[in-house]
C-alpha cells in the first residue's frame, strides 16, 4: 500500500469514528432516557465530564441540542435541569403520535422495500433479546430505532424529522411504561403486528396496528405504572 492509500485509509478510519460531540450526545441521551438522571434534577458539567470523560465543550453542545429536544432545561443564572415528566405532557404527546405515526405507518405500508423488512425484522430480534435480558436501556433505544425505521420507510423527509423529534421526547415516558414486565410481552405483540400489517402491504391494518401499540402505552401510563418516577419529579 501506497502512502497516498495509507493516508486514504487512515482518514476513512477517523472518519467513521463518533466524534466526541456525538459520543456526548449519545451518552446524555441514553442516561437522560434511562431515567439515571431524575427528573427536576440539576446537572452539574463539571460531574457529566467525569461520568462520561469527556471534555467540557462536546458536553455543552449536546446539552444545548438536548435542550432543543425537550431532554433538559437551560435555566439562565440556574443552569442545567433535567425536564420535568407530568402525565399531561405524556398525553399530549401520546394525541400528537396518534396522528402522526397513523398517517406514518400508512405511507410505510405503501413504500417500504424487502430491505426496509428484513431491517425491521432484524431489530425485532435484537428487541426479543433485550427483553429476554431484562436491559431496559436498550428495549426503549431498540423502540425508538424500530419507529425511526418505519419513518424512514415513508419516504416522507417532513414527517421523518417530525417523528424523530416526537420520539427523542417520548423514551422517558417509554422507559417508565416498559419498566413493567406485562407491558413489556404486549410491547412484543404489538411491534408483530405492526411488522405483518406492513409486509402485507395493507395500509389500514399498519394503522389500526400503530393505533393500538400507542393506545396501549396510553393504558399503562394512566394504570399506576408511573407514580414514582412522577412524584419524584414532583417533590423536586
Amino acid at each position: 500500500m501506497d502512502r497516498r492509500s495509507a493516508g486514504s485509509s487512515r482518514a476513512r478510519t477517523r472518519t467513521e469514528e463518533p466524534s466526541q460531540n456525538e459520543l456526548a450526545y449519545n451518552g446524555l441521551r441514553d442516561r437522560l432516557t434511562a431515567l439515571v438522571y431524575r427528573p427536576g434534577e440539576h446537572l452539574n458539567i463539571s460531574n457529566l465530564v467525569d461520568d462520561l470523560d469527556i471534555g467540557r465543550t462536546p458536553i455543552n453542545q449536546a446539552l444545548h441540542r438536548l435542550a432543543n429536544e425537550g431532554l433538559v432545561q437551560i435555566l439562565p443564572r440556574k443552569g442545567v435541569v433535567v425536564s420535568p415528566l407530568s402525565i399531561d405532557d405524556a398525553l399530549h404527546l401520546i394525541d400528537v403520535r396518534l396522528a402522526n405515526e397513523t398517517l406514518c405507518a400508512r405511507l410505510a405500508a405503501e413504500h417500504i422495500t424487502p430491505a426496509g423488512l428484513q431491517a425491521l425484522e432484524s431489530i425485532l430480534r435484537e428487541l426479543d433479546t433485550a427483553v429476554a435480558a431484562r436491559n431496559l436501556q436498550q428495549v426503549t433505544n431498540l423502540d425508538r430505532v424500530f419507529h425511526e425505521q418505519i419513518a424512514q420507510a415513508s419516504g416522507n423527509p417532513i414527517l421523518i424529522e417530525i417523528l424523530k423529534v416526537l420520539h427523542a421526547r417520548s423514551q422517558r415516558f417509554w422507559a417508565i411504561s416498559l419498566s413493567s414486565e406485562g407491558h413489556l410481552a404486549e410491547v412484543s405483540g404489538e411491534h408483530r403486528a405492526i411488522l405483518q400489517s406492513l409486509r402485507d402491504g395493507d395500509a389500514t391494518a399498519a394503522a389500526s396496528a400503530v393505533t393500538a401499540h400507542v393506545l396501549s402505552f396510553r393504558q399503562s401510563l394512566l394504570q399506576g405504572r408511573r407514580e414514582t418516577v412522577f412524584e419524584a419529579a414532583d417533590a423536586s
